[in-house]
């Protein structure tokens, strides 16, 4: 089974946020591929049915826990026997570190100060796990300083629409991740016009 993570806070209040922009992405995936409704599983929202031509089920994950506790509800997938995190899992997260209207995906690497990472790291014991990056960072945003207020603020329109214009292709790497691994998530990336990759 792929199971593909969005990150996010549940309620309403969080909707909009830049937190929750892996949310709308497993969000339009779920439309895209024409899965069935959502439904609750212990602590998460899942939605899961097959690409086509792929026998392997694809599993949306949406943990309702809040950030900082969502890789408690990997633990299940990861006592599985044959799954494995480093090449079953993909985890659909925020960026600040680099801008809304780019994205970046990679086969590992660290938290980067994000939460939501740390706690999937812990559930885990490894940083082995693709992630796919959206970007929500404002170049005019002074560095330094807490990120809790930005990352919890609403994301404006004209970013909303750069993030949301990245869909398409971003739901292409991740269909090639299901069918191919991360290699050929990579070749998307690489493939995407310049200036959305990197």
């Amino acid at each position: 089974m792929k199971v593909i993570l969005g990150l996010g806070n549940p309620g309403k209040e969080y909707e909009h946020t830049r937190h929750n922009v892996g949310w709308w992405l497993v969000d339009y995936l779920a439309d895209r591929w024409h899965f069935d409704g959502w439904k609750k599983d212990g602590q998460a929202k899942v939605a899961q049915g097959h690409l086509t031509g792929v026998k392997e089920t694809v599993r949306l994950v949406k943990p309702q826990t809040y950030m900082n506790l969502s890789g408690g509800v990997l633990v299940q997938y990861a006592r599985r026997p044959f799954w494995s995190a480093a090449t079953d899992l993909l985890v659909v997260v925020d960026d600040v570190a680099i801008p809304s209207g780019t994205w970046r995906i990679r086969a590992e690497g660290g938290a980067g100060g994000h939460n939501g990472l740390k706690s999937i790291r812990q559930a885990l014991g490894t940083p082995q796990y693709a992630r796919l990056r959206i970007g929500v960072g404002d170049p005019e945003r002074t560095s330094g300083g807490p990120l809790t207020d930005f990352v919890l603020g609403a994301v404006g329109k004209r970013d909303a629409e750069a993030i949301r214009a990245l869909f398409p292709v971003m739901a292409e790497a991740v269909e090639e991740f299901v069918r191919s691994g991360i290699k050929g998530a990579l070749d998307v990336q690489s493939r995407s016009a310049p200036g959305k990759s990197n």
